[in-house]
């Protein structure tokens, strides 16, 4: 992102006319040259000192907002000269269990932490994130940046048949198998070490498949756009609620029958010229390219599999909820009607983000990561 000024500046105008072309220039003198060069540096000093100075305008807008107790600015605010005190600049605070709404403030890493937080005093640094169906560790590269770069400790997992793992997903017959390469993370993390476990997507439903195994691992878990199931139920069953009313998420849909076609499927794909409308509809274009080339079939058989859930360990894991008004994989009535089936300790809300908000609001989703970090033990 470069320094907190490159990323205010404006983009400078270019003002020049279209070159004439002239049949044998006169001769310039070298005294006129020297001159018109005097000018044009001169010109250009002007422009120079005039951007520094609107740059540093800009910067120390945001020290003052800081210094006064006034929370970064959005993208819907004035990029140069934000409104000071005004309620729409302000991130709410983390006591309230109110949905929240946030936009993606345009600050360095280490600006989008409070400076006053000491990683040691938390219960856990370590954030382990876990994609979604389709998906892969590749997903969270922007999230990752900037966990680490605000001095957390990130560990993004690969699960079978995704991203670079090496398998065939449609060899996958059930949830344990997918989510083999968490299960094995978290039962070699050493003694007493505790992570805060974040699923996007089916990934929910993976996470929550932890949560029961290894519930004294888990200090928090945190679900954004996510299958939260209650005991009992399959992914295919949340997704039923909403049976007739997603027709995108239809017609991107793909099935693949690798045991034929008088046999149930085994992944499920989505169609390429659709993954924007479906998944990325607010995200930059480059990252809807790299998904473009990088997303997998989806193992069918853990979608179809009833979760066996516990009061006494999955119920023992403290549960976030982030939710994404935009999303048109699952809308946004889907994810409240799963948080009102299993209420969890808090909700927010990420306002303009779309399915993927690891790429369409990367940074008021790291925000929002850090805060629930924060939250103290109950």
């Amino acid at each position: 992102m470069g320094n907190l000024c490159a990323c205010l500046s404006p983009k400078p105008v270019n003002r020049k006319k279209p070159a004439k072309r002239i049949a044998n220039p006169p001769a310039v003198s070298s005294n006129s040259s020297n001159r018109w060069n005097r000018i044009r540096s001169s010109r250009q000093e002007k422009l120079d000192d005039a951007l520094i100075q609107e740059q540093a305008r800009a910067a120390a807008t945001i020290i003052l907002q800081q210094h006064n107790g006034n929370l970064p600015f959005d993208r819907s605010a004035s990029l140069r000269y934000p409104t000071s005190g005004s309620k729409k600049n302000q991130l709410p605070r983390s006591s309230s269990s109110r949905a929240r709404s946030l936009t993606d403030p345009l600050l360095q890493p280490h600006q989008l932490v409070n400076q006053d937080i000491k990683l040691d005093d938390l219960e856990t640094n370590h954030f382990v994130l876990v994609h979604g169906g389709g998906f892969g560790a590749w997903c969270w590269y922007k999230t990752i940046a900037l966990l680490e770069e605000s001095g957390f400790k990130v560990s993004a997992i690969e699960l079978t048949g995704s991203g670079i793992h090496a398998y065939d997903t449609n060899n996958i017959t059930s949830l344990s198998q997918y989510v083999e390469p968490l299960t094995d993370f978290l039962e070699n993390l050493a003694e007493g070490e505790k992570v805060i476990l974040v699923g996007h997507d089916f990934g929910g439903a993976c996470i929550s498949h932890a949560m029961e195994s290894f519930p004294s691992k888990i200090s928090k878990a945190v679900f954004i756009a996510a299958a939260m199931l209650t005991n009992g139920q399959s992914t295919l069953d949340m997704f039923s609620k909403q049976a007739g009313s997603n027709d995108l998420m239809r017609q991107a849909q793909i099935f693949l029958y690798a045991n034929g076609n008088d046999q149930p499927p085994t992944s499920v794909d989505i169609e390429r010229s659709l993954l924007r409308d479906l998944l990325f509809n607010q995200s930059p274009a480059k990252d809807v390219a790299l998904a473009s080339v990088s997303m997998r079939p989806m193992p069918f058989a853990p979608v179809l599999e009833k979760l066996s859930l516990t009061d006494i360990k999955y119920g023992s894991v403290r549960r976030f909820y982030i939710e994404t008004p935009e999303d048109n994989a699952i809308p946004i009535a889907l994810q409240q009607s799963m948080i009102n089936s299993s209420p969890p300790e808090c909700v927010f809300r990420i306002k303009g983000a779309d399915h993927s908000p690891f790429f369409s609001k990367p940074q008021a989703l790291h925000k929002l990561l850090v805060e629930i970090s924060k939250i103290p033990s109950i």
